[in-house]
């Protein structure tokens, strides 16, 4: 196994404990703990590619792991919050469907023999996420220095979705030919 798909396992092997840094409260500064670990996860996504690519190690075990890994922190993240109460469960039910959506897209297009690549729009829309659910878990502690803050989540949250949203869009309208609906 090469260091860039290394990286990637590390990202899904670091997602449990940042889960149990977030989900618990008996620890101080656990919340710290979990953005630390999820900023730390979420950066392992772009060192992972830059290796893959400058070092050649590109492999196919990493175009289908690099996504999954992606997917996993952002939907264990998007779990948490909603059961926080701090994000809404449509909103997360909407990011995670897309990801389905375009990783579904992404196997149709294999079995056809073609590679979809990553869009600017899904770059920006990872940027988005990992800032937006940064902020959210930051929130609590936030809630002393900005006046109306649930306000602001909320409305971060639904950008991300529509952000979100629009990427998916993209990819389906881009690839909708991979999809052979006569077999």
């Amino acid at each position: 196994m090469n260091a860039a798909n290394r990286i990637t396992l590390s990202r899904i092997f670091i997602v449990p404990v940042f889960m149990f840094f977030l989900l618990t409260d008996a620890l101080p500064f656990s919340r710290y703990i979990a953005l630390a670990l999820f900023l730390l996860a979420s950066a392992t996504d772009g060192l992972d590619g830059y290796v893959a690519r400058r070092f050649n190690q590109v492999t196919n075990f990493g175009k289908f792991i690099d996504p999954l890994a992606d997917k996993l922190l952002v939907a264990s993240a998007l779990v948490c919050l909603v059961q926080f109460g701090q994000v809404s469960a449509a909103a997360a039910l909407i990011i995670i469907a897309r990801e389905f959506m375009v990783t579904s897209l992404r196997i149709v297009a294999v079995n056809s023999g073609k590679v979809i690549a990553a869009a600017f729009s899904g770059k920006l829309k990872m940027v988005v996420q990992i800032v937006v659910i940064s902020v959210i878990i930051l929130s609590a502690q936030l809630k002393a220095l900005i006046p109306f803050q649930p306000w602001i989540v909320s409305g971060t949250v639904w950008i991300m979705v529509a952000v979100t949203v629009y990427s998916g869009i993209e990819y389906m309208v881009k690839n909708w030919s991979v999809i052979d609906f006569k077999k």
